[in-house]
């Protein structure tokens, strides 16, 4: 489909597919509704990462269910899962794998590390050292890893969730910029309501082992979405809207913000085609064909909270990323 016109035909045939590719969204939300209580916005996320081929960073203090939650996940569609538990003492080859000496033959072989799967639960990933986060950046970015002198292709779809407690906890190492960069959102998630943590009481307050979903989904289904994904309509208006969130991020800040002086850095090119990403995956789980300003606005945080830097002043006056892009929202017009 022409990304810039959207003549009527082409819209009425977007709508069809947007509603029958869709139509495994509600069973998966379901069948995670059975182990996960609330966290809708944490759902729709990492629908949306699915949906776009995006990863995604989750921070929070620990027992807060980021792990279940991404474990839930991979139980409900049929990939192939592995969980990495990240450890001070954990090196690269651990993640990627190695070139193997075998002695009989004389020979270098391959052995493949957990990074070969589909869905890679990164857990606790600022646990590690930077040299060992930084063995994902390739596999996150490329899609592919290198073992010598050989590249190997990474199964599609492939998708790295992350979990990684608040710096202040002890113990724990920040991400390298190129890394943070390269998740595509990063989702902060909190405490559960009174009523929220009543139905949790209720439900998990056992020695019994929980009922694992079953899987719902297929990996060609996934697959299917992600190409309608990519014919939902993106008005020219609403494009020039997503230019200006991010450009707004940039030193110096445009004129009636009043936050020149509190952004380092900004967010990168990276930031605007994640944008635009993540609006169309909102689109679509939301069973429509076409983006909206406000599936630009219920997106932009995620996206661009891990790609500002704030300078010292700010810090020094209590002012963070946050701050500054809910400012960079409210001010923005919305077409």
């Amino acid at each position: 489909m022409n990304q810039n016109a959207a003549p009527g035909s082409e819209l009425r045939a977007s709508r069809e597919m947007v509603t029958e590719n869709s139509s495994w969204i509600g069973p998966l939300r379901a069948q995670m509704g059975r182990v996960i209580v609330g966290q809708a916005h944490l759902l729709d996320r990492l629908l949306i990462a699915l949906l776009t081929n995006g990863h995604v960073l989750l921070e929070g203090v620990p027992g807060l269910a980021k792990t279940l939650t991404l474990k839930t996940l991979a139980s409900c569609i049929s990939l192939h899962f592995k969980r990495l538990q990240f450890t001070p003492d954990m090196l690269p080859a651990d993640i990627v794998g190695t070139m193997i000496y075998n002695p009989q033959d004389g020979v270098f072989r391959t052995k493949q590390g957990p990074i070969f799967s589909n869905l890679v639960l990164a857990d606790e990933i600022n646990r590690a050292p930077a040299k060992v986060q930084s063995a994902l950046l390739e596999a996150m970015q490329e899609r592919q890893v290198t073992l010598g002198d050989e590249t190997y292709p990474l199964p599609a779809p492939f998708l790295v969730l992350a979990t990684q407690n608040p710096l202040e906890q002890e113990g724990t190492y920040p991400l390298p910029e190129a890394q943070v960069d390269r998740f595509m959102m990063k989702v902060m998630v909190s405490y559960p309501t009174r009523t929220e943590e009543r139905a949790i009481l209720d439900a998990m307050a056992t020695t019994e082992p929980m009922v694992a979903p079953r899987s719902v989904v297929e990996a060609s289904q996934v697959i299917d979405a992600r190409h309608v994904v990519n014919l939902i309509f993106v008005d020219e208006k609403v494009r020039d809207y997503i230019v200006d969130i991010v450009h707004a991020t940039r030193p110096p800040i445009a004129a009636g913000l009043n936050l020149n002086g509190y952004v380092q850095t900004g967010a990168s090119p990276r930031a605007t085609i994640a944008l635009t990403l993540a609006a169309r995956g909102m689109a679509f789980i939301n069973g429509r064909h076409f983006v909206t300003p406000q599936d630009v606005k219920s997106v932009a945080m995620d996206v661009l909270r891990h790609r500002v830097a704030v300078t010292y002043e700010a810090e020094a006056e209590n002012v963070t990323a946050e701050n500054i892009i809910e400012k960079i929202l409210n001010t923005l017009p919305v077409p």
